[in-house]
């Protein structure tokens, strides 16, 4: 792994020097874009607006437009706007950890000590790890504030980077229905959900798709073509309902069994 970030995360008067190193990848294939009519790949090019010439990317800066002329931004400018928080995981406060909405969830990155920070953050993973708590803090990278949540996962310290609430849309938006709902459809629900419940088991969910897409690619390779399996989800009509919800838990009695 390569780390991402250095700096340091402070509980109180704590401080642990750190590095953060991403605790997820892509796994996406790499699909090149290519012309239709003859296969050929597709490149972006950096062009001057003005002069139509390329731009090496060593020549590039970044500017905040103000009025009519923009104001160019050195790297020193970004970690000036907020020193400390450039360089500090400033942990505010601690929350149960099943407080806080999935949702706002967006990344994980995996936290290691530096030299001389081995006790303290020993110390902080111990004590989250047994009061089952979560450190609420906030910092900047790559040039933006983030709010995150510090938790441990197997024997790492782990960041959460999560959403600000003005970055979570209104559900009101949605016009979400509230049809009423017999007594008898909400229990049986509830049973099927019951029968669904079990352990979660990390390793039991796998990334299917890039394989079944890999299959297709080679199949191409070799000049077949894959038949297109149909598929179509019907909405259970509002009628069917409670006969959907008995065939379920049939279903799944018998898968149990």
């Amino acid at each position: 792994m390569r780390s991402i970030w250095n700096g340091s995360i402070s509980f109180g008067l704590v401080s642990i020097p750190i590095k953060l190193f991403s605790g997820s990848e892509d796994r996406k294939l790499d699909l090149d874009m290519l012309d239709s009519h003859d296969g050929a790949r597709i490149r972006y090019k950096r062009v001057n607006e003005d002069t139509g010439k390329e731009v090496e990317w060593k020549d590039i800066v970044k500017g905040y437009k103000k009025d009519d002329t923009y104001i160019v931004l050195e790297k020193e400018d970004f970690e000036n706007a907020n020193m400390k928080k450039s360089k500090t995981i400033d942990i505010e406060q601690f929350i149960m950890e099943d407080e806080v909405s999935d949702v706002l969830f967006k990344k994980p990155y995996f936290i290691k000590p530096q030299k001389g920070g081995e006790k303290s953050y020993t110390l902080l993973r111990n004590a989250l790890k047994k009061t089952e708590k979560l450190g609420v803090a906030t910092f900047v990278m790559r040039q933006k504030e983030h709010l995150s949540l510090i938790g441990v996962y197997e024997d790492a310290l782990v960041l959460h980077v999560i959403r600000f609430e003005d970055e979570i849309r209104d559900t009101g938006e949605l016009e979400l229905p509230n049809t009423k709902i017999a007594k008898k459809e909400l229990d049986m629900a509830i049973s099927l959900i019951d029968q669904y419940t079990e352990e979660f088991n990390f390793a039991k969910f796998k990334d299917v798709y890039n394989e079944q897409l890999l299959k297709i690619i080679e199949s191409k390779a070799t000049g077949k073509t894959s038949k297109a399996e149909k598929f179509e989800a019907k909405p259970t009509p509002a009628k069917d309902l409670m006969a959907q919800l008995k065939a379920s838990l049939k279903k799944r009695e018998k898968q149990a069994s």
